[in-house]
């Protein structure tokens, strides 16, 4: 079995590295308009470059796993603006496109939590495509649709779970079928829990990423021991290994935030699970201190006794 590790947006350490510098609408608004355009030029510009040098600092430290900042451009989707950000920066879009597949790395999006579509308001699920839909349009532009994935949750209950769930399914058949075929779905830590998210995934033939602090903290009586196969085999039509999320409490008081490090006691009993279906999967660590608490992690798991680390974060176990 073997697992890689990646991080989300900020590589902690690398200077002045933010790929998600923004620009409020209010901001905005106060700009004389002949300025508007090259202040978020200005700001995409410099996402862009940040995440270049991400991803060359991931190539050095053979960090094959990464999740790019949604913020990447200011206001994209805002309803007043949404201005073209693909053709200023066709050749910069190119280029990181370029970098994920010369060394095969594994690049993907997460939409904000407002992406859902089981909301009874037209309007939530008019802006969860719009949302989609500029997550799809950055992945095309680095030409990265091959390997590259949108992950979101199914969204809120609303009171009536059953009735949520019928709007899921109604609400998701107006994405466009090529933006729904980059989608993946993960449990949530209060709504929907494992074996909903599953059945979901496989009515719509959806890969499911797995969030183990998220199941931890709603697993109802679910065991999942008896899911995760089931979990790994929904993404055996993307031909891409499955990705599970991993973060840790951040205490009993404030259990659903994540702590800064990942604590390998919590997540030993998930590895000892997975271990038993002998199945490569990655793991995108989701603590506050990013990359710093994925390479503690990789050390703290290389150094229990039968797993072999092979990269500075990817071990064989």
């Amino acid at each position: 079995m073997k697992i890689r590790f990646g991080y989300v947006a900020n590589a902690l350490g690398l200077w002045d590295a933010s790929p998600s510098k923004t620009l409020t609408f209010t901001r905005y608004s106060t700009l004389p308009k002949n300025e508007r355009m090259e202040k978020l030029k200005y700001i995409t510009a410099q996402n862009l470059h940040h995440t270049k040098r991400i991803l060359y600092y991931n190539i050095a430290h053979e960090i094959d796993i990464y999740r790019f900042s949604s913020t990447l451009v200011p206001l994209a989707t805002h309803p007043e603006v949404m201005w073209d950000f693909l053709t200023p920066f066709k050749n910069e879009w190119e280029e990181i496109g370029n970098i994920v597949k010369h060394f095969n790395l594994r690049v993907s999006f997460h939409p904000n939590q407002f992406t859902l579509f089981t909301s009874p308001r037209e309007e939530v699920t008019i802006n969860a495509i719009i949302s989609m839909d500029y997550h799809f349009k950055m992945l095309n532009a680095m030409n990265v649709l091959d390997t590259g994935l949108i992950n979101i949750h199914i969204g809120g209950a609303y009171g009536d779970k059953a009735k949520s769930l019928n709007r899921f399914y109604k609400n998701l058949k107006k994405l466009p079928k090529e933006i729904k075929k980059h989608m993946t779905l993960e449990n949530d830590d209060k709504t929907y829990d494992v074996q909903e998210t599953l059945l979901a995934c496989e009515k719509e033939n959806i890969p499911m990423v797995l969030d183990y602090h998220h199941y931890m903290a709603n697993n109802v009586e679910n065991d999942l021991a008896n899911y995760l196969n089931r979990i790994f085999n929904t993404w055996n039509n993307v031909d891409i290994v499955p990705k599970v999320h991993i973060s840790s409490p951040k205490s009993e008081n404030a259990y659903r935030s994540h702590a800064d490090f990942v604590s390998l006691d919590f997540v030993l009993p998930f590895l000892k699970m997975a271990k038993e279906l002998n199945q490569d999967f990655d793991i995108m660590i989701e603590a506050k201190q990013k990359n710093l608490a994925m390479q503690k992690l990789v050390e703290d798991i290389a150094a229990i006794r039968g797993v072999k680390r092979i990269s500075s974060a990817s071990v064989e176990w």
